[in-house]
């Protein structure tokens, strides 16, 4: 058995103010963080990940390419560069480029994000145990299948997706340009 996460405790002004396990921070509501990455290939196709069914939160819907939390004393930064490498077995050897900030919200699970968008056209090996599949889709597919059936997403995916939307969304390939 693995030991419990700890997380950073932050304020209304995402400063931290203490630290608690995972299940007493989803059990209290307490604000903290997370990172979420949309991964696009060259031909502008995002990776979509459909979160496994032991997943505590949002079991069987779909989520951006990559997300996860904050752990105790790491940085948003750190964070993303980790979470791919787990979820999706990408190796970055630079943190992709920051899209944009989501404040806490219900939506969110009280999470402070930061969304990071990145290009990879190599191999994805989805951590089996938090993934039970992954979907390349291009971006107006993904807008069709949210507008038609929204209930198969993690609300914070659409958060995530309309927010890319709205600022990088707009250029074929959807991939950020480094900050």
């Amino acid at each position: 058995m693995s030991p419990e996460e700890w997380f950073d405790v932050v304020d209304e002004e995402d400063r931290v103010v203490g630290a608690a396990p995972r299940r007493e921070v989803h059990a209290r509501g307490l604000l903290h963080r997370a990172v979420h990455a949309l991964v696009f290939d060259s031909a502008g196709r995002v990776l979509l990940q459909k979160r496994s069914a032991a997943k505590d939160m949002y079991p069987n819907q779909w989520a951006a390419s990559a997300s996860g939390h904050v752990d105790r004393g790491e940085d948003y930064d750190t964070a993303i560069v980790r979470e791919m490498g787990e979820e999706l077995g990408i190796v970055v050897t630079e943190v992709p480029a920051r899209l944009c900030r989501i404040l806490a919200c219900e939506d969110t699970g009280r999470e402070f994000v930061w969304v990071y968008s990145c290009r990879h056209d190599g191999p994805v090996r989805p951590k089996e145990d938090e993934i039970s599949e992954v979907v390349w889709r291009l971006p107006q597919e993904v807008d069709r299948w949210v507008g038609e059936r929204p209930e198969e997403f993690a609300p914070s995916f659409l958060l995530v997706w309309a927010r890319w939307r709205a600022t990088a969304g707009q250029g074929r390939d959807g991939a950020a340009t480094k900050r």
